[in-house]
């Protein structure tokens, strides 16, 4: 087992995430089997209990898992199905310990951070990885772990021993460490410093670990020979091993075939964090030998091998440098980087068998989005829109529907909050954007949310959709508002609303669920992947699964439709058209009649993926015009992401040729 360590300095947000997984996306590419692990140094068990304003979504998989946004990351990325243990937290660690040293595990001794916290992370660590997650068996060929946090955080202490001992015992043939940094840029003067990447670099040496590779994140370019980046072994005879000048639009990035993973670690940087939304380049050493950058940032790393990606902002644009040819492209080759770090002789390890990646099926994705000229206006009306974080995974499923639908989205965030009749009074002018917004959309997604806030606009927000056929989609709590306006404006039950808004209400056409706790939060929803039996195939949501006679979907949520309300809701029109398997919960609704009018308690766009989009976020135009095809339902982007999970999934399979035949 070989392990690649992706840390970070100087400031959170440079991408560490994304970077992790495009690396694993490239060994994939040459033939590798890759699985992933994210350590959260948080005291949590899980993400299940956080603000998403604090850590963004909380990702579900498939065993009832609540985690890190990353691990959603990683299994797009990657095509993989990962479990809740491959997040590691401390208090996951904390809480195992401690329920050891309760049964005497540790028979009397003093149990301290080391040795016995370390040894559970790496034993952790070395039992997850050999987990299988891509369906086939035996262990995966490498493990690429994301440490969060920054370097020097006194949470993450434990964890950067525990891999400092973890390096040591596998041996520098199998470990690879992969530094995420920053370079800023002095506004008055506009001047490079490397001076905070110099003391990241010391701080991670000082605790025991020393990168292989730097991939250094600043605001601008700059062709000073000081902060090229460079290549050099010491005293192992790479120092001829050079680059070329290159430039990446991250919004294309497939013509110049590169044959490693820089344009993913590129890219991925520049479309998190604080620099969301914008393209850059990256500018290796222009001759094949090493640069005066030595005298800095290498020269303070004192690596084997460091490789000193430097990585630079530009204005935010699909196409603003002209990309590299094939031949200097070829140069650069971060895969051999890689396995250089991973053994002294390529040719007799694991990696021999890895083959150039396979960049062909990327090609066509980006060729196929540029030739698209239809667009689609969407609204997405939720609670957390101030932070799109919140929804990462139904802006990646919506990304995946573009792609197959042969449309671009020009789509826009609606405040829930702002379509109530109070905002009219108390922010008139936000009031008023909102419901002009909402008008001028082609459709209309309410996402998956907990409180009351912005209830009342998502209530209103859906009943325009049914009112005026507008297409319409609820997730999770989405769903739910759709039940609650239908029997407040269809069957009169004025105060008609969900037990989770309003406990007094005799009226109530949500309620909680009878196993859930109502003491304990954490892990104690509806949780993982579960499966929703389609009750007649003639409905549309079978027919865009394809008419199966059951789907499994991730769930999370404590609340559904009262079942004692169902009758008269179906008699007034309303179709669950999918439910559980004891024939009492509440999946899917439709309202006959209407162009697209859906709900789901269920989460599709978790298992969304490129290639093969969720259904849920596919529907047919119908009379919306003469465009033909698949409408993707929602989310607004200020950045179109193109590096997708699976290099091996063929776009084309899941065209509109082939999806319009299960519909």
């Amino acid at each position: 087992m070989k392990f690649v360590l992706v840390t970070g300095g100087v400031v959170s947000g440079l991408g560490k995430g994304v970077t992790a997984s495009s690396v694993g996306v490239v060994l994939k590419a040459c033939g590798l089997r890759v699985t992933s692990i994210k350590i959260d140094p948080y005291l949590n068990t899980d993400a299940g209990t956080m603000s998403p304003f604090e850590h963004g979504e909380v990702f579900v998989l498939d065993d009832g898992g609540e985690v890190d946004l990353d691990l959603g990351n990683y299994e797009r990325f990657l095509d993989v199905t990962l479990t809740r243990d491959n997040n590691i937290t401390t208090g996951k660690i904390y809480q195992s310990v401690l329920e050891k040293e309760r049964r005497g595990n540790y028979l009397g001794k003093t149990v301290q951070v080391v040795p016995h916290i370390t040894d559970a992370i790496k034993n952790w660590i070395e039992s997850v990885a050999a987990i299988p997650v891509d369906g086939k068996e035996g262990p995966a060929d490498v493990c690429v772990i994301e440490l969060g946090g920054t370097v020097g955080d006194i949470e993450s202490m434990p964890f950067i021993e525990a891999l400092r001992q973890l390096s040591f015992s596998v041996g520098q043939d199998n470990f690879c460490l992969i530094h995420v940094s920053l370079i800023p840029v002095l506004g008055v003067v506009g001047e490079q410093k490397t001076k905070p990447t110099q003391h990241s670099v010391r701080e991670l040496r000082a605790l025991g670990l020393t990168p292989h590779l730097l991939a250094c994140r600043s605001a601008q370019v700059h062709l000073s020979p000081y902060l090229l980046p460079t290549c050099m072994w010491e005293g192992k005879g790479w120092q001829n091993f050079g680059f070329g000048i290159f430039y990446i639009d991250t919004n294309h990035y497939l013509d110049c075939g590169l044959d490693a993973a820089i344009y993913c670690a590129a890219q991925v940087i520049a479309s998190v964090g604080k620099y969301k939304g914008e393209t850059f380049s990256i500018l290796p050493c222009p001759e094949p030998k090493c640069s005066s950058f030595n005298s800095t940032t290498a020269k303070f790393a004192e690596v084997s091998v460091c490789f000193n990606f430097f990585l630079h902002n530009k204005a935010s644009s699909f196409r603003s440098e002209p990309l590299p040819t094939s031949e200097v492209c070829r140069e650069m080759n971060l895969r051999e980087a890689i396995y250089m770090m991973l053994s002294n002789n390529i040719a007799i390890i694991c990696f021999s068998i890895a083959a150039p990646p396979d960049l062909q099926a990327w090609t066509k994705m980006a060729e196929t989005y540029d030739n698209i000229t239809n667009s689609v206006r969407i609204a997405m009306v939720g609670k957390y829109v101030g932070l799109t974080d919140s929804y990462l995974s139904v802006v990646k499923a919506l990304l995946h529907a573009c792609i197959a639908c042969s449309l671009k989205p020009s789509i826009d965030w609606i405040a829930a909050s702002d379509l109530e009749d109070d905002s009219a009074n108390l922010t008139p002018e936000a009031h008023a954007a909102a419901w002009e917004t909402l008008r001028n959309a082609e459709c209309v997604l309410v996402p998956g949310g907990f409180g009351d806030r912005g209830v009342k606009g998502m209530i209103l927000a859906a009943k325009y959709a049914r009112e005026n056929n507008v297409p319409y989609l609820g997730i999770c709590l989405g769903m739910q508002i759709s039940v609650i306006e239908f029997a407040r404006s269809v069957l009169g039950l004025e105060r008609a609303n969900s037990s989770e808004f309003d406990t007094e209400s005799l009226d109530n056409v949500v309620i909680f669920m009878p196993e859930g706790s109502r003491t304990h939060m954490g892990s104690t929803m509806r949780l993982g992947s579960r499966k929703t039996i389609f009750q007649t195939h003639d409905c549309l949501s079978s027919k865009l699964y394809c008419n199966p006679e059951y789907v499994d979907e991730r769930h999370r949520h404590r609340y559904e439709v009262n079942p004692e309300v169902i009758g008269a809701l179906e008699e007034a029109g309303l179709k669950f058209v999918g439910k559980d398997e004891t024939g009492k919960r509440m999946e899917i609704l439709e309202l006959p009649g209407h162009p697209y009018y859906v709900g789901s308690q269920f989460h599709p766009e978790f298992k969304s993926r490129p290639g093969r989009p969720s259904p849920m976020f596919l529907d047919k135009r119908g009379d919306k015009g003469d465009r033909e095809g698949y409408l993707p339902c929602v989310v607004v982007i200020k950045f179109i992401e193109f590096f997708f999970p699976s290099l091996h999934l063929d776009m084309q399979a899941t065209s509109q040729d082939e999806a319009s035949e299960c519909v």
